[in-house]
């Protein structure tokens, strides 16, 4: 786990612009959490402007929590103008499977853009990977949700998903799996209390946008260095709501203190990565 505290240097020398065309909803806990980890956040969304905006960056992240037809457009317009500079895209499916329009929406970016990474939970997953009957909106399906007693079936079915789509795939939950076609490592990181605010997940693409748009050449170990970082960034911003108290308030504040002040010595000692295929 040392070079994902490498991978965390990189992006704090770099400073790696991510361009995100993400949901209203925790477009600001995005930004904030870019800005913590390291990277430099843009928001640009008008389809006027993306494709500029994506040639200023080092990275894309699409995340089609509160999709419109508007939005929609300029992510594929973005997508296809960071495949042919070369840039890796991360996309974020929230809520797959829950609307004709995001279904549809997803199924014209997956033909027309080449996705780096596929971020998701396990209903999400699924759902893009052909299991229809899980789609629950934009939280996981309770059934559908990473455990010991199925990490090895879940792992293969990341396996084989990025075998058809060239993407990393991560499945984020209580245990979270990143695989690329020839392996998958478990990440065991996090606290009770990130699923008590909103956007800890569209925060976790973010970070994942920071890292691959630091280290493009080492997408597995990025993803699993924007995983790992994030995990122990909630187990270390919980240990301290003991010490100030509050609420979920408090905890999305102390989040962001966790993340800024992450280092590569604490990733080292506390990340939990197992290699699982």
């Amino acid at each position: 786990m040392e070079c994902f505290g490498e991978i965390l240097d990189m992006v704090r020398r770099q400073s790696p612009v991510v361009h995100s065309i993400t949901n209203y909803v925790t477009v600001n806990d995005c930004a904030n959490i870019i800005l913590a980890a390291g990277g430099s956040p843009i928001m640009a969304d008008d389809a006027a402007e993306v494709e500029q905006i994506v040639g200023l960056s080092s990275a894309l992240v699409l995340n089609i929590g509160t999709l419109n037809t508007r939005t929609a457009a300029s992510m594929l317009a973005a997508g296809k103008r960071a495949n042919a500079l070369n840039i890796p895209v991360v996309l974020d499916p929230v809520g797959a499977g829950a609307s004709s329009l995001r279904n549809e929406t997803l199924h014209t970016l997956m033909r027309e853009v080449r996705f780096a990474v596929i971020k998701g939970n396990s209903s999400e997953i699924r759902f893009l990977a052909g299991d229809k009957a899980t789609a629950r909106g934009v939280d996981a399906d309770e059934g559908t949700l990473v455990s010991e007693d199925n990490l090895a079936a879940s792992a293969r079915m990341a396996m084989d998903m990025c075998a058809a789509t060239g993407a990393i795939i991560i499945i984020s939950g209580r245990i979270d799996i990143v695989a690329h076609p020839k392996g998958a490592w478990a990440v065991s990181n996090g606290d009770p209390l990130m699923t008590r605010i909103t956007g800890a997940g569209c925060m976790t693409a973010a970070v994942v946008g920071c890292c691959v748009g630091a280290a493009p050449a080492e997408l597995p170990q990025a993803c699993l260095c924007a995983m790992c970082s994030m995990g122990v960034a909630g187990e270390i911003a919980a240990e301290n709501m003991g010490a100030v108290g509050g609420g979920t308030g408090t905890y999305r504040t102390l989040l962001l203190d966790a993340m800024s002040s992450l280092d590569g010595p604490a990733i080292t000692c506390r990340g939990k990565v197992q290699h699982i295929a």
